[in-house]
């Protein structure tokens, strides 16, 4: 049978047939599959190239043979040889190219995955493979190893509410990631219950026939132990974490006090602290406006420009303006030239949308909601250098002026497009200003690009008896013309200038990924006019009733809002040498910002400068569910503020859960435990005692330190933090960075413990010398602190330095750790720097929160009888009809709603039929 010959153990397979021995299959194009014995990734593969039916010729290569791919020493195997001669040996590519051969391409979500079993899932699982094999440890230490990723996977198949990863179906993602764990989970019921839907997951996959035959063809019946030949001949890998309950394992949060320290590094940080303030350069002064300099390093940094129509949710603020701002201070710490700059997105559909609905102009509306923005990233510390908006004279000039220059160039082309057109309104109308039945669910009140009920896209002309949502109108389809940027033409430029930046900059994973799919599905012309009054207009006789469609227009509005805080725009938007540009977003932004907008600005060939970083988050969601303004669940903005919990709390938090390889949520109750164990109990705690020894033994000032070998000990474990710290926010990995400075503080409060100063100050000569010491040790690590926090929580890091009189010269970063507060040096007076949050707090802001209920004295719903007539039943979908308008009028509660609209559609259905009774009657 077609691919038995997978299913015989390594040792058995013979070579492939001679070529006279294959002149019978003549046409046939072969494709050989090379392999060696005891090869963990061999698992995947072979399961890959049965499930798929494909045919590869099979042989076996010798661990000593020294070359099989010709331009690679060493056997990197297994190793697929296609029939052009080209060689690919990544077992991951192996894998997606038998699957897309037959018909399966991967996606977006798929190639996520795979992602994420070679940078997270693989690792770990080799270096628990490696000691089950080699040192014998039980599985039960393998999963514990492996929390993390296995977490993960199990959220990821709960939220799925899929058999499988990505869908219904298997896919090349579950076939990877079931090969890289299966040699550890063979007996999957051993995964304890926290991790349920990973063991139903593994049984599935497991159980294919696919994936049984290459485990017989692998294993050979010597289960793991057949990989110890040639684990033994590999690189250790990372030493194991012990297992949970060992008594070894570090649990999140807990400093890895058992680090090694090296002699150099001890002697290096010795020396750093005895230069003391001198050894640091001095703070850079912000002169505005900021412009590029030659000879320093500079930076501009953007976040996506929120849409003035709505009011922001945490979700919103941690994806685009806190996380840019973050790298922003940091930037100005190391005394980088940095410009930061953000305004509001106030052209569109959307804004015309919300004029309607609250009765204003769209500027009326821009307006009122550019303030509001304001007032919100104005108490979250938002510290932009620039913060404008789109309605502008440069807005228009300059988005005009990129438009003829890709017209002069070739790179815009004319289409006519079908639309629906409100004759009253004298308007062709955009999605959202028409409703009609949904042609899929028959929802009474589908929007025109998709519908509320059962979440389908739709195009407008597909909608069931349509109605302009302006006048109530029935609308009629008309052609209409627009210009499309034709990206097929620019394809090659930008795959060419895209592999540069992504290989000099910091592109995160999901970015790149998204990036890929659009290109590798191949780019299509993309239409950039619309039809409405509200935007920027089409500078050409012929589309004068026409402006910009908001994603050709919004992202110029960088370099708009640039040329409105300073006259030499050009100067940062026209100078890539010398510019470094950094873009923040969400995920659902990445192709405007890595396509599009960069194809405006190739084809407009005017040297404009191009993102080098860019920076996407995933999705930050509401306790289990999402956040929506109209139901009254989740934290907006201007919530925040009435909550009672300070600005820098919320920073906090949002940043320590930021969703950075994966969606995460907001949850009360991890706010609560955050702020009360790691602000209150650890960060607080450490600098307040600190403080406090400083003024209650030593008067308020820090006492002379004269280092013993466990001060020099601590010195060269903070400067390494702080060297991991820059390191981390250098590369924008903002979570990481926040880790290093609790583990400083718990360093800290454990150096505090050991040397209990509080009873050395009652000792003898020698003791209160030791006391004066700790505590000015610790006192000088609570000062680097207060700079290292200075990005994450600006009013904590300023009040810290009050407290401490820190001079003014400290808020510079380095990879070195100076003595900043030397004996004899005055601090003020120390307070608590956190609150704990309480239990009732929490709870009541859980439920103010949460969602709202069936709103009071709405209409209750109309109650049937069995064999109810047709004009009985028709009052009845009149008054559900009515009761449906009323709680959306209400803004209740969505799951409500749609609770009612079932009721309505099913009395609907019954109205259908009883009406088709009565005709069969007559």
């Amino acid at each position: 049978p077609r691919g038995a010959h997978l299913l015989l153990p390594l040792s058995a397979r013979r070579r492939p047939q001679t070529h006279g021995e294959r002149r019978s299959r003549a046409g046939e194009a072969a494709m050989k599959l090379l392999v060696g014995p005891g090869r963990p990734g061999e698992l995947k593969v072979l399961a890959s190239a049965e499930l798929t039916g494909l045919r590869p010729e099979v042989e076996v290569v010798s661990s000593q043979q020294e070359r099989v791919v010709p331009f690679l020493a060493g056997a990197p195997l297994p190793a697929l040889l296609l029939p052009s001669g080209t060689f690919l040996f990544s077992t991951n590519a192996i894998c997606q190219y038998f699957f897309t051969l037959s018909g399966k391409p991967a996606l977006d979500t798929t190639n996520q995955w795979l992602e994420w079993e070679v940078t997270q899932l693989r690792p770990a699982a080799y270096a628990a493979l490696h000691t089950a094999v080699l040192q014998g440890r039980k599985g039960g230490d393998c999963v514990a190893a492996l929390r993390d990723q296995l977490s993960h996977l199990n959220q990821a198949l709960i939220d799925q509410a899929a058999p499988c990863l990505t869908s219904d179906t298997v896919t090349v993602a579950d076939i990877v990631v079931w090969g890289t764990l299966y040699p550890l989970l063979q007996d999957a019921t051993e995964l304890p219950d926290e991790y349920g839907a990973v063991r139903e997951w593994i049984q599935r996959i497991g159980n294919l026939a696919a994936c049984r035959k290459a485990a017989s063809a692998v294993f050979e019946g010597r289960g793991v132990q057949v990989f110890k030949l040639f684990l033994q001949k590999q690189p250790a890998p990372a030493p194991l974490p012990e297992a949970a309950g060992s008594g070894g394992r570090k649990e999140e949060g807990e400093a890895a006090v058992d680090r090694k320290v090296t002699e150099d590094e001890v002697q290096a940080a010795v020396e750093a602290w005895e230069r003391g303030l001198a050894g640091l350069p001095k703070p850079k002064k912000i002169e505005h406006p900021l412009l590029p300099k030659k000879t320093e390093r500079n930076i501009l940094v953007t976040s996506a420009l929120p849409y003035v129509n709505n009011i922001p949710h945490l979700g919103n603020i941690i994806g685009c303006v806190l996380s840019a701002d973050v790298f922003a201070r940091y930037c100005r710490l190391r005394g980088w030239n940095m410009l930061y700059i953000c305004g509001t997105d106030e052209y569109g559909t959307a804004t015309e949308t919300k004029a309607l609905e609250e009765g204003l102009t769209p500027q009326q509306i821009c307006d009122k909601y550019h303030a509001i923005h304001s007032l919100i990233y104005r108490w979250f510390c938002i510290s932009f250098d620039y913060f404008g908006r789109t309605t502008t004279e440069h807005q228009t000039r300059i988005a005009q002026d990129i438009f003829r220059r890709l017209l002069e160039r070739g790179f815009l082309v004319s289409d006519t497009v079908d639309q629906l057109r409100c004759e009253g309104c004298e308007r062709f109308l955009a999605d959202r200003f028409v409703e009609g039945v949904c042609p899929f669910c028959s929802y009474p009140e589908a929007r025109g690009d998709q519908c509320d009920l059962c979440g389908k896209l739709i195009n407008a002309v597909e909608l069931k008896g349509p109605q302009c949502k302006i006048c109530k109108q029935t609308p009629v389809v008309r052609t209409s013309k627009h210009l499309f940027l034709d990206l097929p033409k620019l394809e090659d430029r930008l795959e060419k200038w895209l592999q540069k930046s992504i290989d000099s900059g910091d592109w995160t994973p999901n970015a790149r990924f998204i990036t890929r799919s659009w290109i590798r599905d191949g780019l299509k012309q993309r239409c950039i006019t619309r039809d409405l009054k509200w935007g920027t207009p089409v500078p050409l006789e012929e589309f004068k009733d026409k402006v910009f469609y908001v994603w050709f227009d919004a992202p110029i509005g960088y370099i708009s809002i640039t040329a409105d805080y300073t006259e030499h725009w050009e100067q940062w938007w026209k100078n890539p040498d010398e510019v470094e540009l950094y873009n923040f977003m969400a995920k659902d932004n990445v192709p405007f910002h890595s396509v599009v907008f960069p194809c405006s600005l190739l084809g407009a060939e005017d040297n404009y400068t191009l993102v080098n970083s860019l920076i996407a988050t995933e999705y930050l969601n509401y306790e289990d569910g999402k956040f929506s303004k109209s139901r009254g669940v989740g934290v907006f903005g201007d919530m925040a503020k009435e909550t009672g919990i300070p600005a820098d709390i919320w920073r906090f938090y949002l940043l320590f859960v930021r969703p950075e390889g994966q969606d995460s949520s907001f949850s009360w109750s991890d706010l609560m435990l955050k702020n009360n164990c790691e602000l209150l109990n650890n960060l607080g705690n450490f600098i307040n005692r600190a403080g406090m020894f400083v003024v209650k033994f030593f008067a308020g000032t820090v006492p002379d330190m004269d280092l013993t070998r466990d001060d020099k000990h601590l010195l060269a474990l903070v400067m390494w933090e702080l060297q991991q710290y820059n390191g981390h926010l250098e590369k924008v990995r903002i979570r990481d960075a926040l880790r290093c400075i609790l583990n400083i503080s718990r360093f800290g409060n454990q150096y505090i413990q050991v040397n209990e100063p509080w009873k050395r100050i009652k000792g003898t000569e020698s003791d209160r010398k030791r006391a004066g010491t700790v505590t000015g040790v610790a006192v000088n690590v609570a000062c680097l602190l207060s700079v290292m926090l200075l990005p994450y929580m600006p009013t904590v890091s300023a009040r810290i330095q009050r407290q401490l009189q820190a001079p003014e010269d400290c808020n510079v970063l380095t990879d070195q750790f100076v003595c900043l507060l030397p004996g004899g040096h005055r601090i003020g007076t120390i307070s608590p720097l956190f609150q704990k949050l309480e239990t009732d707090q929490i709870e009541d802001l859980r439920q103010r929160y949460g969602g709202q209920k069936a709103p009071a004295g709405s209409t209750p719903a109309p109650e049937t009888r069995p064999g109810a007539d047709a004009q009985e039943l028709q009052e009845l979908v009149t008054k559900q009809g009515n009761r449906v308008r009323e709680l959306k009028s209400q803004k209740a509660e969505k799951s409500l709603i749609d609770a009612e609209v079932a009721a309505l559609l099913d009395l609907k259905r019954r109205l259908a039929q009883a009406g088709a009774k009565s005709a069969g009657k007559k």
